[in-house]
């Protein structure tokens, strides 16, 4: 039986096993939003407040899940209110696919109303992308379309249908589930060159990122650290692959990383890569990162082997099956001058960080208030950030209990990323959330409060109010002498309790961490939408701290205020 293409891409992402998708309806998807009407019963549809919303959403979902997200925008801008989303689930490894419409074939190149290239536009920040130009080729396309976007490194595929394509006629045939496109196997004597290093090193440090997050290896690496006796330290983006209480785990390393995993890593003999790409916020300076270290690197990805950093032993392809040969053929051994190191290193953090909440003369510290959150949220809270300070002392400070259960813009570092994600993370988990966020950031996206409230889909916002942008003017006393240039947002005055009531949602506010315990208590315990205005002193800085372009020997770890 024919059937319309706007029918076709509801029906097909039904096929891809897809339940829930974000949007924004227009003039050129009004067809597909008649088709998800029709198939209202199977697709649930979540009317963001903003497009980019849709596509934070979307993206918080797949991390919550490792499903892939789905979004939809018409053209012209509400295509191109999707580009940051996009571009943040790019440069994080997030399998997510953007449906958009766009003005019928004939129109094309003719600036028509609502006319945008959108495939030129996100070529660069897209593993692929579709212009399906005739009705033939448009289920396959979406199908491809989840193949890609989930295989090797995932990433976003956006696919542009014509909404002439929507419109026509053709014949449906349901398919299968795409697969994922299988990777290679690493080669054997890479294998055997990384078992060889493993089995001479005498300090390994195994260093995790986003790649073994996604593919679950947590409980394996512990083995594999228990089998070897080596600490195991993660990027910003291996958050929650570890859970927390593992004593081999120090936590994330670099910029802001903890001080015990950045010395350890600094001081190690072989560092094990595995899915990471040792972005800059991760090594500082490159000419000094990791010098008396041998480093092996685990990557699906040929582009991100010795880009950054230059490696002993590259192994391509697929990660978990190279990180088993590894793990399976490595000697059992004891490193316990090593681990002797480890636990002074660790001491020596325990006493920075006494230090630093000592410093601390504010009724509500950063410290206090995650203090409050580790006891008080349930098991398998998915805690979502924004981006600035606050994200760095969910980093720090909030412990995991298991995997996928932080959901954060690590490559991008999209301010206003939070409140969408963490809209798409609960709807895809049904967990509690916690988004933790700041005024700057909170400011940019919280329109979506309005989502929340009308799909009662429940998220309890954290709002860390210092009345700057934190991170900016940390820099800026550091570095820039104090200036604060269009750093300070006390004077818009917003009521953050009145405007979150006037959304429909609860508002609690707190300047100590009595006040705070109550409000999140009562927050969690509500089943709604709530924001807690968190008052804290804008001169409370994220420390250890690297110095942009420094390295492990410029750590600070204390400010003269």
């Amino acid at each position: 039986m024919k059937i319309t293409g706007a029918e076709i891409i509801i029906r097909t992402l039904i096929e891809q096993g897809v339940t829930d998708v974000f949007g924004y309806p227009g003039g050129q998807v009004i067809n597909i939003y008649d088709a998800i009407y029709k198939h209202s019963d199977k697709i649930n549809h979540i009317l963001t407040a903003h497009e980019q919303g849709a596509a934070h959403a979307a993206d918080g979902y797949s991390r919550a899940t490792g499903k892939v997200g789905v979004c939809i925008a018409t053209s012209g801008p509400g295509a191109t209110n999707l580009v940051t989303g996009i571009a943040t689930a790019m440069l994080d490894s997030i399998p997510l696919v953007a449906i958009t419409g766009n003005v019928p074939c004939s129109l094309i190149g003719k600036d028509s109303f609502q006319e945008i290239d959108i495939t030129g536009i996100t070529l660069p920040i897209t593993k692929h992308n579709y212009f399906v130009n005739k009705i033939e080729d448009l289920a396959d396309s979406i199908r491809e379309a989840f193949s890609i976007a989930k295989s090797g490194r995932p990433g976003p595929v956006l696919v542009d249908v014509p909404k002439d394509v929507q419109t026509a006629l053709y014949d449906y045939e349901e398919g299968e589930i795409a697969p994922k496109i299988p990777l290679p196997l690493g080669e054997d004597e890479k294998i055997a060159e990384a078992i060889a290093l493993v089995n001479e090193a005498k300090r390994p440090y195994i260093y995790i990122g986003g790649g073994a997050a996604g593919l679950g290896l947590g409980d394996e690496i512990v083995e594999l650290a228990n089998k070897i006796d080596a600490c195991i330290g993660c990027s910003f983006m291996g958050l929650s692959a570890i859970p927390d209480g593992c004593d081999r785990f120090l936590g994330m390393q670099g910029m802001h990383g903890h001080y015990a995993s950045s010395m350890a890593q600094n001081e190690a003999d072989l560092i094990i890569g595995i899915g990471v790409r040792f972005s800059d916020r991760a090594t500082g300076n490159v000419s000094k990162f990791a010098k008396r270290s041998k480093i092996i690197q685990l990557d699906p990805d040929f582009s991100e082997i010795n880009k950054n950093v230059k490696v002993d032993c590259c192994i391509v392809g697929d990660v978990s099956h190279s990180f088993r040969e590894i793990a399976k053929a490595c000697e059992k051994k004891s490193n316990k001058e090593w681990i002797e190191r480890v636990e002074e290193l660790k001491a020596d953090e325990a006493k920075f960080e006494k230090e630093i909440a000592d410093s601390s003369t504010a009724q509500l510290s950063p410290k206090k208030v995650f203090d409050v959150i580790n006891a008080s949220k349930p098991r398998n809270t998915v805690i979502v950030t924004d981006v600035g300070q606050h994200q760095m002392w969910t980093a720090q400070y909030v412990k995991f209990d298991s995997t996928r259960r932080f959901v954060s813009s690590g490559g991008l570092g999209t301010m206003g990323f939070g409140l969408g994600a963490a809209i798409g993370a609960r709807v895809a988990t049904g967990d509690t959330t916690v988004l933790i966020t700041g005024d700057g950031s909170f400011g940019m996206n919280l329109n979506e409060l309005a989502t929340a409230v009308s799909h009662n889909i429940p998220v309890v916002i954290v709002l860390m109010n210092n009345g700057v942008l934190g991170m900016v003017r940390q820099w800026q006393t550091l570095f820039f002498g104090g200036r604060y240039s269009n750093t300070v947002l006390g004077a818009r005055q917003t009521d953050f309790v009145k405007l979150a009531e006037a959304f429909g949602a609860l508002g609690y506010r707190a300047h100590n961490e009595a006040e705070f315990k109550d409000a999140f208590e009562k927050a969690i315990a509500s089943g709604k939408t709530v924001v807690i205005d968190t008052i804290i002193d804008k001169d409370e800085f994220v420390l250890p701290m690297l110095p942009p372009g420094g390295a492990i020997d410029d750590i600070i770890t204390k400010v003269e205020k």
